[in-house]
């Protein structure tokens, strides 16, 4: 797959540190059971080493780009992509006890 570019207008910054990775998903301190809810997965920095601790991790993610390589890289049942603006998305139709990151 080709290199993204950070889109200016959506405000991306990447994740690319892994002990930083490390020390945000260590914080976040996920469990099955927990609903986890990812604001702009991006190109998958926390991701991925959150689906190593969850069955299943929803993420919201507005750059069609990023969408389709987050569907080609997870199956649906793993990774619960919600397409659109975070800011606009009813985080309640997901229920209560969210972890948002």
């Amino acid at each position: 797959m080709t290199e993204h570019r950070a889109r200016k207008r959506f405000g991306q910054n990447f994740l690319t540190d892994p002990n930083i990775i490390r020390k945000i998903v260590d914080a976040i301190t996920p469990r099955d059971g927990d609903t986890v809810v990812e604001i702009g997965p991006g190109l998958g920095a926390l991701t991925e080493p959150l689906l190593a601790r969850l069955p299943r991790l929803h993420v919201v993610e507005i750059d069609r780009d990023l969408i389709a390589r987050l569907k080609t890289a997870h199956p649906p049942e793993r990774l619960v992509i919600h397409e659109g603006d975070a800011l606009e998305f009813d985080f309640g139709e997901l229920g209560s006890g969210l972890k948002v990151v």
